[in-house]
């Protein structure tokens, strides 16, 4: 095990981080921008260096900055969390140059997975099933409408170095599409740095399942079940559950098989999630390979006891599984709120301030992950998520009525939050019945679908 990891990242995550290495007695520290001089994980850690101004990219992203404090601090292994450099290949060989350990998987893994046309066909070529579209990226608009009217519409453009809902764009038309096409690139190339795009027929009516798999470096993998990932808003997930309410039990193991399979195939290393969509007569198609911790892993913590973060950590400095297949139980159900400063009633438009009165949750079967206190300033220049509310009950029904339960209780001043938006959803008869598709919330609204 490490004697000491830096954490490339900040917020919840960090924080999480940080708790992982208390308990597996590793010493801690992260790097943090000026904004964050005073955030809770600059005072959990046990060193804490400033790496550079408020953006991103001049602190969080700012690899050399990063690779000196861990030289400097005496770190062994860099932790990236997740977003930032944590899927970043160049970060991860520069890491293995200096002789630091990065806490995912090894360049080529990360290199190959990041070019999300290239990993479909990738997964096509072993009988992975993956939704119809281009063969990889498309070079120019015309050659995308041939593709579209061969597929039929509606299709997505979707940015090959992409994530996160950027870079994606739904063409309805081929009128829509010409329209759409410099857009999506624009925004791939502002967001990654990389303007391919290739184009996927959309599916309607489909639900959002992904498998959570680590592999350790004997190449022994095992999968912890599935996460249902269908509230989603304009590509955002913004509730997750597991497992999924809506599957089949024939369905739930062929995921499982084809995610741990493939994972071992390509020899994926670490924790990662494998993605699909699923439609009404229970197929699967792939879409994407997440190399590394999802922000949703904690409900899946929550129904396997596994804590994931440690286990991700002990991968990287090489040993084995802690766990076999035969010891992965999934006990009840675990759903997560994500608790982001933004205003459902003005579009969800961000929003920043203190926190004048911050008073969370807690009681039987919650848990809180936040790097927010009382008097916290939310900064304007990172993701808006304040908190993630997890609750675990016996079944489903239990699990809803604690996070309703927990969503009363949380009470936050000094910003607007989603909170009320979360309500409206849990109190929802589609919600409640499983009856939830990726594009349930964009097409009907979050009022209507609170009827």
């Amino acid at each position: 095990m490490f004697d000491k990891v830096l954490i490339a990242n900040r917020g919840e995550i960090a924080v999480r981080v940080i708790r992982a290495c208390r308990e597996l007695a590793v010493q801690t520290v992260v790097v943090y921008s000026e904004a964050d001089a005073h955030s809770l994980p600059v005072h959990l850690a046990d060193e804490a260096i400033c790496i550079g101004p408020p953006s991103s990219r001049e602190s969080y992203l700012n690899i050399p900055a990063v690779i000196s404090a861990a030289l400097i601090s005496g770190a062994q292994a860099i932790h990236p969390g997740y977003g930032f450099l944590s899927e970043n290949a160049d970060f991860s060989e520069v890491c293995r140059e200096h002789g630091l350990v990065f806490i995912g998987p090894p360049p080529e893994v990360l290199a190959r997975f990041h070019d999300k046309s290239a990993t479909r066909l990738a997964m096509k070529r072993i009988g992975m099933p993956v939704v119809p579209g281009s063969d990889g990226p498309v070079r120019s608009a015309s050659e995308a409408l041939r593709i579209a009217e061969a597929i039929g519409y509606p299709v997505m453009l979707k940015a090959k170095a992409g994530g996160g809902g950027r870079g994606m764009r739904k063409a309805e038309s081929s009128r829509d599409l010409q329209r759409l096409w410099e857009q999506a690139r624009g925004e791939a190339k502002a967001s990654f740095g990389d303007d391919g795009i290739y184009v996927e027929r959309n599916l309607e009516g489909v639900r959002h399942i992904e498998a959570q798999v680590l592999v350790d470096n004997r190449g022994t993998g095992v999968c912890l079940g599935e996460r249902e990932c269908s509230i989603q808003r304009r590509h955002q997930k913004m509730l997750e559950e597991a497992p999924s309410s809506t599957i089949s039990e024939d369905l739930r193991q062929r995921i499982k098989k084809r995610a741990i399979d493939a994972a071992v195939h390509f020899g994926y290393r670490g924790v990662g999630t494998f993605e699909f969509l699923v439609d009404g007569e229970d197929r699967e198609y792939f879409i994407e390979v997440n190399a590394r911790i999802q922000v949703e892993h904690t409900v899946t913590e929550a129904v396997t006891g596994v804590d994931l973060v440690k286990e991700q950590i002990a991968l990287a400095a090489g040993e084995p599984l802690s766990f076999s297949d035969e010891q992965v139980w999934v006990t009840g159900h675990a759903i997560e709120c994500r608790i982001n400063a933004e205003d459902p009633d003005a579009n969800f438009a961000p929003s920043t301030g203190t926190l004048a009165t911050w008073l969370p949750p807690a009681g039987p079967g919650i848990r809180l992950d936040t790097h927010c206190f009382q008097g916290y300033e939310v900064p304007p220049y990172y993701d808006s998520l304040l908190a993630k509310v997890i609750a675990w009950g016996r079944d489903r029904t239990e699990a809803v009525a604690r996070m309703q339960r927990a969503l009363d209780e949380f009470t936050v001043v000094g910003v607007t939050t989603n909170i009320s938006a979360h309500k409206k959803i849990l109190a929802s008869e589609l919600f409640r019945s499983g009856q939830v598709t990726t594009h349930l919330i964009d097409t009907v609204g979050i009022e209507a679908l609170a009827g």
